[in-house]
């Protein structure tokens, strides 16, 4: 590294950031996590002027005037409005970044293995936009997979399965570089909009994003369970309009979520069924790791383990895998270099 380099590594952090649809999470190596918000932009109605980013704007969903609008600027972990995700990447890095001067960060962020080159350009170009002085995008798999402690590098088959807000990644790492991956866009936003079907359709109720999310952690499950436990929710009347309060079952969500459930296995099995012998013999021995703030649905790792007849583990500190990967790379350039060589990162 240059002289200049070295000093403005003294004066900058350098950041891993898991930009996901649902939260971003900011990691600094030797630290660890340091940002972790909803991926939500409040802006003024009919114009891109930023009223609140993150845990702010999370609050206003549903609470806001007619003058405020509550947008997610990721949609299915890509970028869908351009202008608000680089205002949201500049605020999480100005508030990583703290007061360290006229030193722009070096970043490592995360993508899913699924999207094209014109929106890896939009990511790059955002993160640039946004105040980093170098940007390197990774894939999440091989992210939540370092993140996890996985022998990435060595010639071992590892399988991880990173389950976020808009997407699933599935994915068989050996020698730095992706072999056989999936990657779906089901996972913990399609997961909500079931629940909210479901209310409609079966209870004429209509509940909002924030409160199918509660009902995701209270009471979801990847199977139907046997022991019911049932929560009293509020919403509102379909009919009357009027505010309801109805009481629900861990039954009713499990079911609503099943279609949703089901792509995600059967994307795990289409990964096992590609994989080369001499890996799935690794995988048979050292099972899969799952990652994700989804992958801790209740008896979902059970559910995987009994549908592909392999051991599963979820990973320590499975919602912040990704971001802490990207942090570790910045602490490694040589891993780094590895990894961009392979193709899955650029």
């Amino acid at each position: 590294m240059s002289l200049i380099g070295r000093i403005m590594g003294m004066f900058s952090l350098d950041l891993g950031i898991d930009l996901g649809t649902a939260n971003t999470l900011v990691a600094v190596q030797g630290r660890g996590i340091v940002i972790s918000e909803p991926s939500v932009v409040a802006v003024r109605k009919g114009t891109k002027q930023v009223e609140a980013v993150g845990d702010m704007a999370k609050v206003m969903i549903g609470k806001n005037p007619g003058s405020i609008e509550v947008v997610r600027p990721m949609k299915d972990g890509v970028i869908s409005d351009l202008e608000l995700t680089e205002a949201m990447l500049r605020y999480f890095i100005d508030k990583a970044n703290g007061r360290r001067g006229p030193f722009r960060p070096r970043v490592v962020v995360a993508v899913p293995s699924g999207i094209n080159e014109v929106e890896k350009g939009a990511v790059t170009n955002s993160a640039r936009t946004a105040g980093a002085r170098e940007v390197w995008l990774i894939s999440e798999p091989m992210a939540a997979a370092i993140g996890a402690g996985l022998p990435v590098a060595e010639p071992i088959g590892s399988m991880i399965v990173d389950i976020g807000g808009g997407t699933t990644e599935v994915a068989v790492i050996s020698l730095a570089g992706i072999v056989v991956s999936e990657s779906v866009r089901v996972a913990g936003d399609e997961l909500d909009q079931a629940i909210i079907k479901q209310f409609k359709d079966l209870h004429g109720v209509t509940i909002g994003d924030n409160t199918a999310e509660q009902i995701k952690f209270q009471l979801g499950c990847a199977t139907i369970p046997t022991e019911i436990v049932t929560i009293s929710v509020r919403g509102r009347d379909l009919r009357t309009g009027m505010p309801r309060s109805i009481e629900v079952t861990n039954k009713e969500v499990a079911e609503a979520i099943q279609p949703q459930i089901r792509a995600i296995v059967n994307s795990v099995k289409m990964v096992l069924e590609r994989t080369a012998p001499e890996l799935a013999s690794d995988l048979i021995e050292r099972g899969i790791t799952m990652a994700g703030g989804t992958s801790q649905l209740r008896g979902l790792p059970e559910l995987l383990s009994r549908e592909t007849g392999l051991p599963v583990r979820l990973a320590d500190q499975p919602l912040t895998c990704v971001a802490r990967g990207c942090a570790a790379l910045l602490d490694n350039l040589d891993a780094l270099k590895q990894i961009l060589e392979t193709g899955t990162a650029r």
